[in-house]
């Protein structure tokens, strides 16, 4: 996993120390599903959320991991006394950074899974079965939630309009068809995480969605519920002005902010897809020079390698 901005990258190994001081093994030897949950001022919320984790989802055993996003209320040490290992991180970065902090202490902690569910109760825990299970037995490697397969509770038509078409544009931009390109329950194969680019602070989830079809990834929906909120309120597309909680305004903001990252990420895939290509073609007429005689050389003096997970001790021991 390669770090954009390497401030990020000093923020995440801290945070990852201070986890391994704290929790030791129940870390660095996760069980095979890891439940990754970003939150911010989530203060009576996330106590209820995960006290209501299932123990087991698809007969494996999980472990719950909170990222404590820059908290300035009792987030971290109600996440913690409800018995999930908190990631208590200074500063706010955004939902992106926090999940991708998550991403990475699932995979390095050896769990083979990850599921992710938001920290404001919207989502059933009981569901979690269902969106894993396809994973598990092997007929996908990354499954979201779909509220338009399923049900929703909300009675707000701008945002619902703002599912559809969000979902019909990406649809169109990777080929892959889509219902719902935002819904926080997910279930994925650990080193799906690792592989694809994760740099956006926010709105990640368009990102790490158009990330895994790009890279040739089998995805599938299946129905999901989302709830409405019942403790506190969205954090999503808040009104740069003033910070003010105008619902109409914000989904203003929250459809322009996800339009840029959505866009912004299928055209960096779509370049990386030809680069990608490029190269082969080059690497393929490379070796056809070779075995012809007429290469540079017979024999490739170089190799680079890198494992696809890595370990929470030896990288962190490393890095701080």
């Amino acid at each position: 996993m390669t770090y954009k901005d390497p401030r990020d990258q000093v923020v995440d190994d801290a945070a990852i120390k201070a986890l391994i001081d704290a929790y030791g093994e129940r870390v660095t030897s996760l069980p095979p599903v890891a439940i990754v949950i970003a939150a911010y001022n989530e203060a009576g919320a996330i106590g209820p959320v995960i006290e209501a984790l299932p123990a087991e989802v698809c007969g494996l055993a999980t472990a719950a991991i909170v990222v404590a996003d820059g908290c300035a209320d009792s987030t971290a040490a109600e996440a913690a006394e409800a018995g999930a290992m908190v990631a208590d991180v200074p500063v706010n970065r955004g939902q992106g950074a926090a999940l991708r902090l998550g991403y990475r202490i699932a995979r390095e902690g050896g769990a083979a899974y990850i599921v992710t569910t938001d920290a404001d109760g919207q989502y059933n825990p009981a569901e979690m079965q269902r969106v894993l299970a396809p994973v598990v037995a092997g007929e996908a490697d990354f499954v979201t939630g779909s509220r338009r397969l399923g049900s929703q509770e909300t009675k707000d038509m701008i945002r619902r309009a703002g599912v559809r078409f969000f979902a019909g544009t990406i649809s169109l931009l990777t080929g892959q068809r889509i219902s719902d390109t935002t819904f926080g329950l997910r279930a994925m194969r650990s080193e799906v995480t690792g592989a694809v680019q994760l740099a956006q602070p926010q709105y990640q989830a368009s990102e790490l969605l158009i990330g895994v079809i790009t890279h040739g990834y089998k995805v599938a929906e299946v129905p999901a519920t989302i709830h409405r909120r019942r403790v506190g309120e969205s954090k999503k597309g808040q009104n740069p002005l003033y910070k003010l909680h105008i619902p109409g305004v914000n989904n203003f903001f929250y459809g322009l902010r996800f339009a840029r990252v959505a866009y912004g990420t299928w055209w960096r895939e779509r370049q990386r897809s030809k680069s990608s290509s490029s190269s082969s073609s080059a690497a393929e007429s490379g070796s056809a020079a070779r075995a012809n005689g007429s290469g540079p050389g017979s024999v490739d003096a170089s190799a680079s390698s890198a494992a696809p997970g890595g370990s929470l001790t030896t990288d962190a021991a490393k890095r701080t």
